[in-house]
C-alpha cells in the first residue's frame, strides 16, 4: 500500500478539537516531517504574551510569532485600525491605483530611515522582499549598462526560504544544505570581523568584485542562523569594500528593525552604515497581518528613473501594499512613536543578561549571549529538539530551539513576572539538557 496515511500517524491527543484531527489530514506544516512529528497545539485565542490553548492552559509565547508580535497579542490600538480599514476598502491593486494607507505608510517608513533610503516597494512576504532587494540589485547594473547577476553574503547566514534567497543563506550549516547545486551558486564568505577574515573577504571581492551585484547581510544579529552577533566595525568594514569595489549593500533587517537589539530602531541607524537597499517585515505590521517592504536609496532608484519603459521594475506581486495590513503597520508604527519600544527592549536585554547568566557554567553550554530583546543559550552541540520542546512547554512557555539555540525573542511589552518565567525556564532546560546531553548527545538538524 502507498500513499500518505489520512491522520497524523504520530496519533492525536485525547481532547483535540474535531477541527484539529480533520485538518491534520489535510494540513502540511512548516518545518516539519510530517510522519513523525507530534502534533501541533491548538491554539484558542491569544493576548497580550499568552497564547491560550483549546485545553485552557496557557503559554507564555517567548517568540513572538516568529518575532512579529513586537507589540504583543491583538493590541486593540491595531485592532481597530484595521476594522477601520475594512469597513471602507480592504484592498485595491496598486498597479494603476493607489490608497491612502500605503502612501502613508510609504512616506513614514522613509522619515524613519537614514539617509536617502526612501524608496518603498511593498510585497506579502520577508524573503520576497529579499528577492525583490536582489532583483533591484542586478536591474541597477543593467540599466548602468553592466551585467553583474552574483551576490556574496556570509556564513551564518539566513535569508529566507524561497529558491533565490536559498542561494544567499549558509551552503553548509543551514536548513537548504540539500538544495546545494539546485539553486544558482553565490559567494558565501566568513564576515570580516578580524584581520584574518577581513583579508580573505577583500581577496574575494578583489578576484570576484566585477561580478557582484550586491552583498548581502543581516546587520548586528544573523537570526535563524544562529542568533550570531557581530559589532558596528564589521558592518563599516562592508560599507568601505563595497564603496571601494562599486558594489551595492544591502541590509536585511526583517528581523533586528524596529526595536529588537535596543539599540536603536534600525540597525543601520545604530551602526551609522548606510545600506543601498534596506528590507523589513516581521514586526512592521506587529504581528497581525503579512506584509514587507525593500526600501532602495536614491542612488538605485535613480537607475530606474528613465524614460525607456524597459528600465522599470517589472515586479509587482498581486497583494502588495494591502490596505488592510497598511493600515495595520501605520498602527505599528504609531505604537512604536508613541510608547517606549526601545527603552523596553533596552529593559529586557538588562533582565535577560541578569537572568539567563545562571547558564554561563553549565556543562555542554558554550555561551549565553544578550543583545536588546534577544537571548541566547548556546549548547555546545545538537541536542534532540524534540524533547526540548515538550519541556519548555512543561514549563509553560512557547520557545522553539533550532539546533543547538535555545532563544527568546519576546513581545516587546512583555512584563518581569512572564519575563522571569522565560528566563527561569530557560536557565532550568537548559540544565536539564546539560544533565541528559552535556557531554554527548543526538545530533540533529532543523528547527
Amino acid at each position: 500500500m502507498t500513499g500518505s496515511p489520512t491522520r497524523n500517524p504520530a496519533g492525536m491527543p485525547e481532547g483535540m478539537p474535531d477541527w484539529m484531527d480533520e485538518g491534520l489530514a489535510h494540513l502540511w506544516l512548516p518545518y516539519t516531517q510530517m510522519k513523525t512529528a507530534p502534533a501541533p497545539l491548538p491554539v484558542a485565542s491569544t493576548e497580550g504574551v499568552r497564547i491560550r490553548l483549546t485545553d485552557g492552559s496557557e503559554l507564555v509565547d517567548g517568540i513572538a510569532s516568529w518575532w512579529t508580535a513586537a507589540h504583543g497579542y491583538r493590541h486593540p490600538h491595531i485592532e481597530a485600525a484595521v476594522k477601520r480599514q475594512l469597513e471602507t476598502l480592504p484592498h485595491v491593486m496598486l498597479g494603476g491605483l493607489m490608497h491612502e494607507q500605503a502612501a502613508t505608510l510609504a512616506a513614514r517608513l522613509a522619515r524613519m530611515l537614514p539617509g536617502d533610503l526612501d524608496r518603498v516597494f511593498f510585497c506579502e512576504s520577508g524573503s520576497v522582499s529579499v528577492e525583490i532587494a536582489m532583483k533591484m540589485a542586478v536591474q541597477y547594473w543593467l540599466n548602468k549598462g553592466e551585467r553583474r547577476t552574483r551576490f556574496l553574503s556570509f556564513t551564518g547566514g539566513y535569508h529566507g526560504d524561497t529558491f533565490v534567497t536559498m542561494s544567499v543563506c549558509d551552503p553548509e550549516e543551514g536548513m537548504h544544505t540539500m538544495f546545494r547545486g539546485v539553486v544558482p551558486e553565490q559567494l558565501i564568505a566568513d564576515l570580516p570581523v578580524d584581520d584574518d577574515s577581513t583579508a580573505r573577504f577583500e581577496a574575494l571581492l578583489a578576484a570576484k568584485g566585477h561580478e557582484i551585484a550586491a552583498v548581502l547581510v543581516e546587520p548586528l544579529v544573523q537570526g535563524a542562523g544562529g542568533m550570531r552577533f557581530h559589532d558596528a566595525a564589521t558592518l563599516q568594514r562592508l560599507r568601505a569594500a563595497c564603496d571601494r569595489h562599486g558594489i551595492l549593500l544591502v541590509f536585511d533587517e526583517i528581523f533586528v528593525g524596529f526595536a529588537r537589539t535596543g539599540l536603536a530602531m534600525f540597525a543601520c541607524e545604530a551602526t551609522g552604515v548606510l545600506p543601498d537597499i534596506l528590507t523589513l517585515s516581521k514586526a512592521l505590521t506587529g504581528g497581525t497581518l503579512p506584509l514587507a517592504a525593500t526600501v532602495a536609496s536614491k542612488k538605485v532608484f535613480d537607475a530606474f528613473w528613465d524614460d525607456d519603459p524597459l528600465k522599470a521594475l517589472m515586479h509587482g506581486p498581486t497583494y502588495m501594499g494591502n490596505a488592510l495590513a497598511c493600515a495595520a503597520a501605520n498602527a505599528s508604527l504609531d505604537l512604536f512613536e508613541q510608547e517606549a519600544r526601545l527603552g523596553q527592549a533596552q529593559a529586557i536585554g538588562r533582565h535577560l543578561a541578569a537572568g539567563l547568566e545562571p547558564a554561563r557554567g553549565l556543562p555542554g553550554v558554550r555561551d549565553v549571549r544578550v543583545l536588546g530583546g534577544i537571548g541566547v543559550i548556546e549548547l555546545s552541540h545538537l541536542g534532540d529538539a524534540a524533547w526540548l520542546k515538550q519541556r519548555f512547554r512543561e514549563e509553560g512557555v512557547w520557545l522553539r530551539p533550532f539546533g543547538n539555540i535555545l532563544y527568546t525573542t519576546p513581545a516587546l511589552t512583555i512584563g518581569e513576572d512572564d519575563l522571569n518565567r522565560l528566563t527561569t525556564a530557560l536557565v532550568k532546560v537548559a540544565g536539564d539538557w546539560s544533565a541528559r546531553f552535556g557531554t554527548h548527545g543526538p545530533l540533529e538538524k532543523g528547527e
